[in-house]
């Protein structure tokens, strides 16, 4: 054979030989790597559970997260400290549970758990509008409005009033519940729990009671107070480059002041001279 023919098919064996086994050296190290990364068991929701359940092991699987373990994961080996707690924020199906998204131990399930410290939890009913559609759900933010008519206003021309009663208020539940009718039939209505302060809650249960309420969904990251004007129905009617119409106040009539009592005179006669003198009637002054 010749020797130049040779030579290069020894070169090009060697450097086949070279590329081989860097290739194999490669690939090695990354299977190495991969088997090197940990893997660590944790709980995971088994199905779709709802706000307020209490969980069982019925609804609880494990599942493994490679590298870094989401922090307040609850591992596979404590899953016992998740049976039994509330679930406070809905949980999806093979989605690891975090302990922050469920109640303290003890505290029970339903949507107690879920209320701050000082606040309260009142519950609004909606129309069908407002629930069925999705309007609103947990977490969002949104403000109330109020329409009726205020007690005490004489001037009906302005009609129907309405007005923001309260802002940027936090959503905990939306959704259905059974209450009796005038008849005593059981009836299904949409109904929205707010998270509110103590003095909220009471201005948002007269309303409830005196007016008629509606939701506005405004967007989580404005959380700006507006001053905003009540307006009335015949605004709507009116001259856009008018002012609004405001009800006029009820104006009670001023009671009369007593008159001041009037006081008296005696005249002393003193052989030919004669004088007088005022004497002020009881209860009044001279």
């Amino acid at each position: 054979m010749n020797r130049r023919l040779l030579t290069i098919l020894l070169i090009a064996f060697f450097i086949a030989a070279i590329c081989t086994f860097l290739v194999y050296r490669l690939v090695s190290n990354r299977v190495t790597v991969a088997q090197a990364v940990p893997t660590t068991s944790v709980v995971a929701a088994k199905v779709d559970i709802k706000l307020g359940t209490l969980l069982t092991a019925d609804n609880l699987t494990t599942v493994g997260i490679t590298g870094t373990v989401p922090k307040g994961a609850i591992l596979a080996k404590d899953k016992t400290n998740a049976v039994g707690r509330g679930v406070i924020s809905d949980l999806y199906e093979g989605e690891p549970i975090i302990d922050n998204r469920l109640a303290a131990p003890g505290s029970g399930g339903g949507l107690a758990p879920k209320i701050p410290l000082g606040m309260r939890a009142c519950a609004v009913r909606v129309d069908d509008v407002v629930g069925v559609s999705g309007f609103v759900t947990p977490d969002m933010r949104v403000d109330v409005l109020i329409s009726g008519t205020p007690p005490g206003t004489t001037d009906l021309t302005a009609g129907t009033l309405s007005r923001t009663l309260l802002q940027n208020i936090q959503v905990l539940s939306a959704g259905a519940e059974y209450q009796k009718d005038a008849d005593g039939k059981a009836k299904q209505v949409q109904v929205v729990n707010l998270l509110v302060t103590p003095e909220q809650a009471e201005t948002l249960s007269l309303a409830t009671s005196q007016a008629k309420i509606q939701l506005v969904l405004r967007n989580p990251l404005d959380t700006k107070i507006s001053t905003v004007a009540g307006t009335a129905t015949v605004n709507l009617f009116a001259d856009p480059n008018a002012p609004p119409v405001k009800p006029k106040e009820q104006k009670v009539a001023a009671k009369p002041r007593k008159a001041a009592p009037e006081g008296f005179s005696i005249e002393v006669m003193n052989g030919t001279k004669s004088s007088q003198e005022k004497f002020a009637s009881p209860g009044g002054h001279q």
